[in-house]
Parts: C-alpha cells; structure tokens; sequence
C-alpha cells in the first residue's frame, strides 16, 4: 500500500504534464488541451493551455446529463432560521441557470467581474456557479466585511454587478449587510451597473431605484442560460486575501487547472466518491468555501452540504453531531478551532453520544495549527481518523495531506502528514541553501506549482513575483517555516516572522503551544515572540481555560511555565504567561497573533477587517498591561 502513494508521488513530481493530464480525462472539455503545461513565460506557467471548459458545465450539467440528475447536490441547514432544504443536481442547475440569465440580462458577458457579498446561503453558490456558468469572475467578499475594506475590493475587482442579501445573522445577531454595502459603493471609485439584493425574511433592506433589483422579482421573469466555454486558462474566481502592506491581493484562479486538481483532490485526499455527503464547515467567503463547498464537492457528484450557525451555540457543543448523524456526512472539514470551542463547552463529549454518527468516517482539520491535544481528544471521542493538513488561500487545495484516498499512513501529532502528489515541498535556510532532515527553515515549494493554484494577482503580476517567488529564486515561498523529519513528514510550526530568536537561539512557538496546550484545563492557547532589551525577544503565553475551571489562574499559570521547561528548556525563557477570557480572532478563526503581538509591544496597530469580536483586543490588553507588557511597558 505504502507503493501507492511513493507511485503516486514520485510521477506527479517527475512527469507533472503527464500526471495531470491523466486525470484530466475525467473532466468535460470542450476543445482538448493544446499543452498540459505551459512554462514558455515564466515565472508564469499555465496549465491545460488551448482547452476549452465551462466550470459550471462538470459542477452541474455533467452530472444531470450522466444520470444523476435526482441526487442530493446540496443541503442547506440553517439552525439561525431552524431550516433545511434540499436541492438535486437537476433542481441546482435549473437554478444557477435562471440566475445565469439574471446576471446575463445586466449585462454580464464572459470576463466581466461580479462581486458577491452574502451569507452562508443557498444562493451565494447559485450566484458563484451562475458566473462560472456565464465566463464571468467572481469575488466573493466575507458577508458582513467593513465597508471600507468592501470599499477596496471594488475599486480593484470594477465589478459590473454587485450580488448581495439583506443581512446575515450571527446567532442572535442580525448583521445589516445593505447599510454596508450602499456605504462601500459610496466610498468606492468604480461604480457597479446594478445590485442585485436577496430580501431575507428576517430584515428587509431599503433599496435605490433605478440600481438595486430584487432577487425574487428578477428571478421570476429570468430565461436559463447555457454555459459559456471559456479558455482553460481564463480566470473564474478573484480571491482577495490580507497583505502585508494592508492592501489586499486578489489571488487569481483559472477554470481547466483548478477543476482537473479539486476533482482529483476529491478522492486522493478526502476519499470521497460520486454520492457520498461531504460537509466543509467553513463559509464561501474563503477559500476553503470556494474550494470544497462548492466547486471540490459538486465537481466529484457529491453532496455538499451549506451551514448557518457555529459549532457551539447554534444551539449547544451538539450542533456538529446533529449535522453529521441528520445528513449522514461522511467526511468533515473544519478548523480546529471548532474543535476547541466544543471541547471546551462539552469536554467529555456528552453530547456526541446524542447521535448516530456511523456514517462519519473522517475528520479533516487545517486553517491553523492542529495541537495534539484537540488532535488526541477528536480522536478518542470519535474514533474514527482525524486528519491535519495544510494549505493557503493561494493554494487553493491541500501542500500537505495524509491521502486517505491514496494511502493512509499513521498519524503523527503536530504533522499534517507528508506532501500531497503534485506538490515538491523543500526546506531551505535564508540563503536558499537546503536543510538536514529535522532543522528548522523556510518551507518552499519548487516550480512549477500543481494546477489549481494561483496564476497570479489581480492586476498586479509584479507584486505576485515579489511577494511568492523572489526571496527563493525557483521556488513559492509559503511564509510557513518548519521542517521535515527522517521519514518524510512535513511539520509547519509557525508563520517565518512567527520563528523567534531568543538570545540567538531559534525557537518555534508553535512548539511552545503544544506543551501549554497539554495542560488538563487549557482549552486554547497562543504564544508570541515579544520585543525584549536583553534576548532580543522572548515568548509570551494566553490561556483560555475549559469551561468550569476554579482553580487558582496563578498556579496554573505555574505549571505551564515549568512544563515548558521541563520539556523544551530553560532556553526558551518561557517566564510570562497570562490568563484570558477570549483570543482575538478572525471571522475563520484564526487567531490575530501580529495584532497581540503589536499590543504587546506597544505598537501603534489598525483594528483588523476581518476581526470576529473588537471587544477581545481590549481583554488583551488588559492582561497585557496587568503582567507589565503593552502601555505598562517602561
């Protein structure tokens, strides 16, 4: 078995045009590739060049057209409105057809951009298909997101049309969605032609004639449009994500590539096949939404399913299992931090025993670092395999994965296992000089990247080259470091700015959170490298304690500090740690580590967009102050 993917591997990685162009086959084209890959230009290299597809043709019409046109396609569950529905392959179709002919009837021919800024809802992937179906590109903003930074989205992406809905809702919370959407085109400098506005039952939005249109209302006059073949290499997705310099970079996704390597992914990492019930609980406004929401799923003939709510509270530590035994979800794909937040409300899993989970056959897990702790505790709870992989919104699919539809190798806590087919992941020192096996460096990746990943930035290939391929000349510079151990497993321990350097010696501070995340009563927990005169920096330590803890936070702030040193070192001068209700995180739960960091530091920092709660960068602080860092600092 372990032949298989060493087979595998090794041919993806010495023959890529071949590889790629095997499984090619299984997708519909309507004119063949000229060239599988084309690297006439780089660093730009192009794959499938000279084919003709339509993305939304192998989602939907594929499959009506090869007799499963009555299977499940996608489940919407929404327990902040307490409703389900259901939608079959022909029905989705017929659906994202009309909105094609919505969108078409504005204007929106093939290349044309359409943003679209909605909730987690049936309709925000009828309108992402609805553009593929047409040639249009699609940018899809997290609903809710600051009208400013909608506002620059804009401005770069000059969509035609605009797709939105009334509000979201956050729990309990309705989040009025128009306001800030009528604010950002105030503020942008491209205008769009028209909105198109979904009214949600729950809040009606007031809407500017002679712009906006209803949903409803242009839908039931609408005519189905058939899918529009595209050039394999047209763009079909624009996907903005933070930058450094704070402005956005819209990452930029073809049609042939990214449909041969997310059908593929289907079954080699997730092991999934035509039919079964596969859930990413993540929302369409990220790539994991787009990637395996809803193109990974719909492109393979399974059924995907569409979530409204939250692991906890929507509406208890339950919500997950309900999900999983209702749908009969047979593979799931989530955050960690999830997993964390119901560990910490429903510790031993009481709740779990609740539901008929037999279907359930694996946990995927990735976004950020999966600590052994909520790895041991998924896995003795369930008892079913609980996979840890990697990747990035640039990416668009997993660097790092244990296949399980290739072969499943045994876990190791802290690795997302070795690298996927298609992906030549190395290690390299600063400069660029490869590492031993087990030494701490950059993680790169050679070129040319595996179909499915970022052609280039919106508008900007200079800042693409620059900010991915100029600090290791021939390879993407994943700004993760890590190493790779004897046996080929990737381990990816912090961002490179995260590696800290405490009085010369290197130190990761994802290996600092592991320890702190073994304590007994730790429910979560970050580390960061704060400035510090003498060492240069030193790590700092929060604590978010499981529910129900009483016990003195100074001793057991002790106790973290002495298994630190008792298992990494003094070396790692883990002095300071602190106690908090809440880590600043963003809306896909990844915690705000650069913004604490600038707390800490006493540094002049901008409130995040993409920020889940302000009110936590307050709670930091003041526990920063309280053990002398931020404003108390000297």
């Amino acid at each position: 078995m372990t032949d298989r993917y060493i087979d595998t591997y090794k041919k993806s990685i010495s023959d890529p045009a071949s590889f790629w162009g095997e499984h090619a086959q299984d997708c519909h084209w309507y004119k063949k590739w000229e060239k599988v890959l084309d690297d006439s230009k780089k660093p730009f290299c192009r794959w499938f060049s000279g084919g003709q597809v339509n993305t939304c043709y192998n989602a939907l019409d594929f499959h009506v057209e090869n007799g499963i046109g009555n299977q499940l396609a996608m489940i919407y569950d929404s327990p902040v409105t307490d409703s389900i529905k259901k939608f079959t392959y022909r029905q989705l179709r017929d659906e994202v057809a009309k909105f094609a002919g919505v969108l078409a009837s504005r204007g929106v021919q093939k290349g044309d951009r359409v943003i679209i800024y909605m909730p987690m809802i049936p309709e925000a992937a009828i309108a992402m298909l609805a553009c593929a179906r047409l040639g249009a590109v699609h940018s899809v903003v997290f609903g809710g997101f600051a009208a400013n930074e909608l506002a620059t989205r804009i401005n770069d992406a000059t969509p035609k049309v605009i797709v939105s809905a009334s509000c979201g809702i956050e729990v309990k919370r309705i989040i009025k969605y128009k306001p800030l959407l009528d604010r950002a085109i105030e503020m942008a400098e491209s205008k769009p032609e028209c909105c198109i506005i979904l009214q949600r039952p729950i809040e009606t939005a007031s809407m500017i004639d002679g712009r906006d249109i209803d949903w409803n209302e242009a839908m039931s006059e609408a005519k189905p449009h058939d899918c529009v073949p595209v050039e394999s290499t047209d763009p079909l997705y624009i996907l903005y994500t933070s930058g450094t310099t704070g402005e956005p970079k819209g990452v930029v996704r073809d049609n042939g590539g990214h449909m041969v390597a997310l059908k593929w992914s289907m079954k080699a990492i997730y092991d999934m096949d035509k039919g079964d019930v596969f859930w990413s609980a993540s929302d369409v406004g990220w790539v994991v939404g787009h990637s395996y929401i809803v193109y990974g799923p719909l492109l393979k003939g399974c059924t995907t399913v569409i979530y409204e709510g939250k692991p906890v509270g929507t509406p208890d530590a339950g919500a997950f299992w309900r999900v999983i035994s209702e749908h009969k979800v047979k593979a799931l794909f989530t955050a960690p931090t999830a997993f964390r937040a119901i560990k910490r409300e429903d510790p031993d899993a009481e709740l779990m025993k609740k539901y008929d989970l037999s279907n359930f056959k694996t946990l995927f897990l990735a976004g950020e670092r999966l600590d052994p702790d909520t790895l041991h505790w998924a896995e003795n709870h369930l008892g079913i395999p609980v996979i840890d992989h990697w990747w990035q919104t640039e990416t668009g699919w997993s660097i790092a994965a244990n296949c399980m539809g290739i072969h499943h190798f045994p876990v190791k806590p802290g690795s997302p296992t070795k690298a996927v087919p298609g992906w030549d992941v190395r290690v390299v020192d600063p400069d660029n000089n490869p590492v031993k096996a087990g030494e701490i460096g950059a993680l790169v990746v050679r070129l040319p990247l595996p179909p499915g990943t970022l052609l280039t930035l919106w508008n900007n290939d200079k800042r693409y080259v620059s900010a991915y391929l100029e600090e290791f000349p021939g390879y993407y510079k994943t700004a993760d470091a890590g190493f790779i151990d004897e046996d080929g497993y990737i381990y990816v321990m912090t961002r490179t700015d995260d590696i800290i350097n405490v009085a010369g010696h290197r130190l990761s501070t994802g290996a600092i959170e592991e320890v702190l995340a073994d304590h007994p009563e730790v429910a979560e927990c970050a580390v960061l490298g704060v400035d510090d005169q003498l060492k240069g920096q030193v790590p700092i330590g929060f604590l978010v304690l499981n529910a129900g803890v009483t016990r003195d936070h100074d001793e057991i702030i002790k106790e973290v500090i002495q298994m630190v040193r008792d298992r990494i070192g003094p070396v790692t001068s883990f002095k300071t740690a602190t106690v908090v209700k809440r880590l600043p995180k963003t809306r896909s739960g990844k915690i705000l580590r650069g913004t604490i960091r600038s707390i800490a530091d006493n540094r002049e920092y901008k409130m995040p967009a993409t920020i889940d709660d302000p009110a936590t960068l307050n709670e930091i602080e003041d526990a920063l102050n309280y053990v002398g860092y931020g404003k108390a600092r000297k």
